[in-house]
C-alpha cells in the first residue's frame, strides 16, 4: 500500500479540562486547581495517536475559523464525494449523522468492488453513542467498534457477552471489537473465537479522557501493519493504559 493514509473522519472540538481536588459536589463552589484546552473529538483524537505512532493519516470533519464556534455541520456525502479514495487504505467512521455516513460507506464498497485485493480501503466505524440510528452501521464496516455504553444499554454485562449478542448484525467476515474500561478488551472476528486482552493500568490514574480514541487508533494502527487481531487488541489496551496516566497525549510513547 505504499504511504497510503488513513482517514479519521467524525469530530473535531475544543475540551476545556478543569482540574478540582475531588468531584463537585451538586450547587457548591469549587476552586480550580487548574484548566486546559486542548482539541478534542473522537475522530481527531484518533489522528492525533495514529500519527504520534508514525502512521500516515488524514482528518475530515468540519473546522471553524474562530476560536470557539458551535453548530458546526457534520461532514456530508457531499462533501465525502470530493474525497481521492486512491489516497487511502484504511477509512475509519466515528458514528454520528448515520443516514449520510451509510452512503458514504456505500461509495467505499463501490470503489472497492473496481480495485484489486492489495487496493481496496478497509472500513472501520465506532458505535459509542446510545442511539437508535447509528446502530444501522453496524453490517457496513469490516471492523466495528462497540463501546461499553451501548453494550450496557442492551443489557450486556461484558465484553464477551456483547460480541455474542451483537455479532449477528455485522457483515459476514467482519470483526466486533469492544473494550471494557479496566477490565480490557475482547475481539471477535468470523471465527467466532473470543480474543481477550487484559487492561495495562498506568501507577497512577491521571487523565481517562480520550483513552477510547487512543484503543481504537491503536488498534487500527496495528491491524492495518498486518498485525494479529490478538496483537491489536493488546497494543490497544497498552497505548490506552499510557494515555489513561499522563495528561493529553504528549509523551504517549515515552
Amino acid at each position: 500500500m505504499g504511504d497510503k493514509k488513513i482517514l479519521s473522519i467524525g469530530l473535531v472540538c475544543l475540551d476545556i479540562i478543569n482540574v478540582v481536588d475531588k468531584y463537585p459536589e451538586e450547587d457548591t463552589d469549587t476552586r480550580c486547581l487548574s484548566q486546559r484546552w486542548q482539541r478534542g473529538g473522537n475522530a481527531s483524537n484518533t489522528c492525533t495517536i495514529l500519527s504520534l505512532l508514525g502512521a500516515p493519516c488524514a482528518f475530515m470533519g468540519s473546522l471553524a475559523p474562530g476560536p470557539v464556534a458551535e453548530n458546526l455541520p457534520d461532514v456530508s456525502v457531499h462533501d465525502f464525494s470530493k474525497v481521492d479514495l486512491s489516497q487511502y487504505k484504511w477509512i475509519h467512521w466515528e458514528g454520528r449523522n448515520a443516514d449520510e455516513q451509510v452512503k458514504m460507506i456505500e461509495r467505499v464498497r463501490e470503489y472497492n468492488s473496481k480495485q484489486e485485493e492489495k487496493n481496496r480501503i478497509t472500513i472501520s466505524v465506532e458505535i459509542e453513542k446510545t442511539r437508535e440510528p447509528l446502530y444501522q452501521l453496524f453490517p457496513l464496516g469490516d471492523l466495528v467498534f462497540v463501546s461499553k455504553d451501548v453494550a450496557q444499554h442492551f443489557g450486556f454485562t461484558s465484553a464477551a457477552a456483547a460480541l455474542k449478542g451483537f455479532y449477528g448484525r455485522v457483515r459476514k467476515g467482519a470483526t466486533l471489537i469492544c473494550a471494557w474500561a479496566e477490565k480490557g478488551a475482547d475481539a471477535m472476528g468470523p471465527d467466532g473465537v473470543i480474543i481477550h486482552s487484559d487492561a495495562f493500568p498506568p501507577e497512577k490514574l491521571v487523565d481517562t479522557l480520550g483513552a477510547g480514541d487512543t484503543f481504537n487508533a491503536s488498534v487500527i494502527y496495528s491491524l492495518s501493519n498486518g498485525g494479529s487481531l490478538q496483537d491489536a487488541l493488546t497494543f490497544g489496551c497498552q497505548i490506552a493504559g499510557k494515555k489513561c496516566g499522563i495528561h493529553g497525549y504528549d509523551g504517549i510513547l515515552h
